[in-house]
């Protein structure tokens, strides 16, 4: 027990701390090298090899180069192996295994007070008397000490290890984001179109910092099979296991460590799909029953939109496949129907990231569908449900998101024209235009990130952009 907190503490003081990394010997480095390579299976030490192994990762940047690999694979084949088990039988069988020792101990203790009720006591003084009270037990060091809970040890270390696996995982797909320096300078003014739009230009319209993997880890995920583990561990936790802790006021914390793996287990599969090749992926019939996977569990909970959590890792995962879907033309499989479901109880989600994912699917979804023929009803549900948030959600960040999936949904395509044509777009943003432009002035400093702001004055250049579009589009419609 003591081994994880000291390693928790290892993982959480390396984690972007280049200072503290400097001060790291090679024998601290082979003492944690033994600790990862150790055979011991049990639970805790389990918990205690996973974080040792976020710890050498944090650590990667002083480790040689020539090791690297080899570092990697050791760490790689540590988180495989843990999110290999199957969590909720091992809680079912720790659930059990508490059952069953309670019910022997029980046992035990009525044997002993029956034991205690029936013999006579014995006295120096006196050959027999009658027991006519209750016989005070005998007081034992371990009744002192808390009462055991090994099996609930056991299942919390074992959660507690795939849920840092899986966010260590996360780490590793991330890169560094953009300092802030790197913005300072950048305002809200119309002065800054000019520079925005040859930045725009120069990252081919890549903004912010992408997710990253270096062959290494890359190699590592597909040998370690890692993107089918995270895939199964996107699945809902087992009933039964949630049964059996829900009924347990010791053990019910547990099913929220349950529901919070599922989210990690998303939120990992966001980042590999935007990361991984379609083919490493499985190919197209893979992403297809990956898409079909996220609307089951998405749609098999009527009141998903409560879970906010969970909505937000699903939201985020749906985005990454779907766009991921659109640029290798592959067909999705979520209906209109299944589209405006999520999108209507999204957008009224009080988290500003779950409105974000919403909007962006619409957009992507619109974009694919503006090519198609026989979508123009759609089309047009589509455009005023985005009008309708750019132009009214209380988050700059919401409503530019928004303005973006209006842009790819009407930026092309005979039917999106005569969607964009029939449901007044242009006016619309034309009157719109300058209230985001003021919106941003007033509220951006006070209220957005530096990140923020760059991306709402892209979209303030590409909403001119847009409207003059749109205007030639109109003109040629109607005369």
């Amino acid at each position: 027990m003591c081994c994880g907190i000291y390693a928790y503490c290892l993982q959480t003081v390396t984690e972007d701390n280049p200072e503290l990394l400097n001060s790291f010997t090679a024998p601290a480095l082979h003492v944690l090298e033994s600790a990862m390579l150790s055979p011991v299976s049990s639970m805790d030490y389990i918990q205690l090899k996973t974080l040792v192994a976020g710890t050498v990762w944090n650590l990667k940047d002083i480790i040689p180069s020539k090791s690297q690999a080899e570092i990697i694979n050791a760490i790689l084949k540590i988180l495989s192996e843990v999110l290999e088990v199957d969590a909720g039988e091992i809680v079912i069988q720790m659930k059990e295994a508490e059952t069953q020792r309670l019910k022997a101990a029980a046992e035990t203790e009525e044997i002993r007070e029956n034991a205690n009720g029936d013999h006579l006591i014995e006295d120096d003084e006196m050959e027999e008397i009658p027991h006519k009270g209750k016989v005070r037990r005998k007081t034992f060091i371990s009744d002192l000490l808390p009462p055991t809970d090994k099996e609930l040890r056991e299942a919390i270390a074992l959660l507690t290890a795939q849920q840092t696996a899986l966010e260590i995982i996360v780490n590793m797909c991330c890169s560094e984001d953009p300092s802030d320096d790197e913005w300072e300078e950048l305002s809200s003014s119309d002065e800054s179109d000019a520079f925005m739009e040859n930045s725009f230009s120069e990252c081919g319209g890549q903004l912010l910092s992408p997710l990253c993997l270096s062959h290494e880890v890359h190699t590592a995920f597909t040998n370690y099979l890692i993107p089918k583990k995270i895939f199964e561990k996107t699945a809902f936790p087992n009933s039964i296991a949630v049964d059996l802790c829900s009924r347990s006021p010791t053990w019910k914390s547990l099913v929220r460590k349950m529901n919070t793996i599922q989210c990690r287990a998303l939120v990992c599969l966001q980042s590999l799909v935007s990361l991984l090749d379609v083919d490493h992926l499985g190919g197209a019939a893979a992403l297809q029953t990956l898409a079909q996977h996220l609307s089951q569990l998405l749609f098999s909970q009527p009141d998903f939109a409560k879970h906010v959590d969970f909505l937000e890792a699903i939201s985020s995962a749906l985005r990454a496949l779907l766009q991921t879907m659109a640029s290798k033309n592959i067909s999705q499989c979520m209906t209109p129907d299944q589209l405006m479901t999520l999108c209507t109880a999204g957008i009224h989600c009080s988290n500003t990231g779950v409105r974000v994912n919403v909007v962006s699917i619409l957009g992507i979804t619109g974009s694919v569908l503006a090519k198609e023929d026989g979508t123009l009803e759609t089309l047009k549900t589509i455009g005023c449900f985005l009008l309708e948030v750019a132009t009214k959600d209380s988050s700059l960040v919401v409503a530019g998101e928004a303005l973006d999936a209006l842009f790819d949904v009407f930026a092309d395509g005979k039917e999106a024209e005569r969607a964009s044509v029939q449901i007044k777009l242009l006016s619309a943003l034309k009157e719109f235009q300058p209230v985001f432009k003021t919106k941003i002035r007033k509220e951006g400093r006070g209220k957005y990130s530096p990140d923020q702001l760059c991306v709402l004055d892209n979209v303030k250049m590409n909403l001119r952009r847009f409207v003059a579009y749109q205007e030639t589009v109109e003109k040629r419609l109607t005369t």
